[in-house]
């Protein structure tokens, strides 16, 4: 989407006239991207539909402030990054588990998960991400899964593009080792 288009949407979605049918048109555009955003944060098919509808609530009662300091959709993949975490949290406080520990157990359901496509390899990967801090996981789903630049990542996350490079050197290390010794 360029910036003309996305100004237009912006317009309509902030305007009291236009919002239903601008936002039907924002979920169209983003609700893919975001849900596998989601995905690979939360891993489980159900609990990705919960956090995108969440994103979508929130979206919506919040488009009026937002002020277009970034792009639209750096904006989307922030809201979502952080429902996406929130979830994340209350569930391994639920279970009464660290987060660590929570997403072992996500990628143990995997396995048994019918939307999981994936093969033995692709497991093995989505086994040493789970290995990996909270932020490198992010960084490393975001550059390697959804081949964002490292500028769009630096606006989403509010990081500078030199500590999320680090990041994911670091984090596909991480991953070379971990494979390697499995």
């Amino acid at each position: 989407m360029n910036k003309e288009e996305e100004e237009r949407l912006l317009i309509s979605l902030q305007s009291d006239n236009d919002i239903n049918s601008a936002f039907s048109e924002l979920v169209s555009l983003y609700q893919q991207r975001l849900y596998w955003h989601i995905r690979n944060m939360v891993k489980n098919h159900d609990d990705t539909d919960d956090v995108l509808q969440n994103v979508f609530i929130k979206v919506y009662k919040n488009i009026k402030k937002f002020k277009g300091d970034s792009k639209l959709y750096s904006w989307l993949y922030r809201i979502a990054t952080n429902e996406s975490i929130t979830f994340l949290n209350q569930k391994a406080k639920k279970h009464n588990i660290t987060n660590e520990e929570l997403s072992l157990r996500l990628i143990q359901n995997l396995e048994a998960d019918i939307y999981f496509e994936g093969n033995e390899m692709q497991l093995q990967l989505q086994k040493a991400i789970a290995t990996l801090p909270q932020k490198q996981q992010q960084v490393f789903n975001m550059k390697y899964f959804q081949e964002l630049k490292y500028r769009e990542m630096s606006e989403i996350l509010e990081t500078s593009e030199g500590a999320l490079k680090a990041s994911y050197h670091l984090a596909s290390k991480k991953i070379e080792e971990f494979l390697k010794n499995d």
